[in-house]
């Protein structure tokens, strides 16, 4: 099969399409023939040296497509069904990927749009279980208008909370159509939140990243009910908890956010597509911030 790999460290010059041989579904799992595959940060982060050190390495863990082997104890899918998900092993970006997590993609749903949501929905709704936002908790998100941002945003509406959002003054519109109040970031943050939230927040998310942690934890009254996604340094220094995958996954994002789309009450972030020949250029595109979407490989 074709898949995107690096054998080197380096830049997006290093990546390459080469053939290996095919996995397959083992004891709850499931393999597709991918449609379309999510790139996210982490993919240039591994590319360049900055995560994992092992070579060569083959790209990406979520993906959408046709369900073309089925692994043994699984019996919520059958073989030609559409799905989306993600798999532990990673290498989805590829002709065939094995996933460990999936969901059906409702009719209404393309293959490019599933396969912008797997990581996105997870980590956010992660994150919001880890704070504890429920009905009646006023929650701030720094950083609201990117894909996690506004799937954090939906997500906590969704549960019933009150939700802040910080945002470029040109996102503002987009955030108040997820349900958010919007704010400005940068400097006088803390003022305009307590102009919507004289009292602060009970909650503060940070997926932005941009240094603002103790801003934060003022106005949400301690570093307990903070949480970053973003700000790996800030968490250790100001003491606030770090959220990834390996503390608790909230699989269940995945088919949440589904059936939410199905039902017009969620968006879909915007896409960008490349074909998966042209993984180099996604990961420029991606890398230098010159494209403002989500994006996706797809198959020929």
């Amino acid at each position: 099969m074709r898949a995107a790999q690096f054998r080197r460290f380096g830049g997006p010059e290093v990546l390459e399409i080469v053939d290996l041989p095919e996995p397959h579904a083992g004891a709850g799992e499931v393999r597709i023939a991918v449609r379309a595959a999510g790139v996210n940060a982490s993919d240039w982060k591994k590319r360049s040296g900055r995560m994992d050190q092992e070579l060569p390495q083959t790209l990406g863990y979520e993906a959408a497509g046709v369900v073309d082997e089925i692994g043994g104890g699984v019996t919520d899918v059958q073989l030609g069904d559409e799905v989306v998900g993600m798999g532990g092993g990673g290498a989805a970006q590829a002709q065939f990927a094995v996933l460990s997590t999936w969901a059906a993609i409702p009719p209404s749903m393309s293959f490019v749009d599933a396969a912008t949501l797997p990581s996105t929905v997870e980590t956010a709704a992660r994150a919001l279980d880890q704070l504890g936002v429920t009905r009646g908790s006023t929650v701030l998100i720094n950083g609201a208008s990117g894909s996690i941002g506004s799937a954090a945003v939906q997500f906590a509406v969704h549960r019933g909370a009150r939700v802040i959002g910080t945002g470029s003054a040109a996102s503002h519109g987009y955030l108040r159509d997820l349900g958010a109040e919007p704010v400005a970031y940068g400097e006088g943050m803390t003022g305009r939140v307590r102009a919507l939230a004289p009292n602060g927040v009970d909650l503060a998310l940070d997926v932005a990243g941009s240094e603002v942690l103790p801003e934060l934890i003022d106005l949400a009254g301690g570093s307990e009910h903070v949480v970053t996604i973003a700000d790996f340094a800030g968490a250790h220094e100001h003491g606030v908890w770090f959220s990834r995958g390996d503390s608790g996954r909230a699989d269940y994002a995945i088919a949440l956010a589904l059936r939410l789309i199905d039902e017009g009450t969620f968006r879909v972030p915007p896409v960008h597509t490349f074909p998966l020949q042209e993984v180099a250029e996604a990961h420029r595109a991606g890398e230098s911030g010159d494209v403002r979407a989500k994006i996706v490989l797809t198959q020929d």
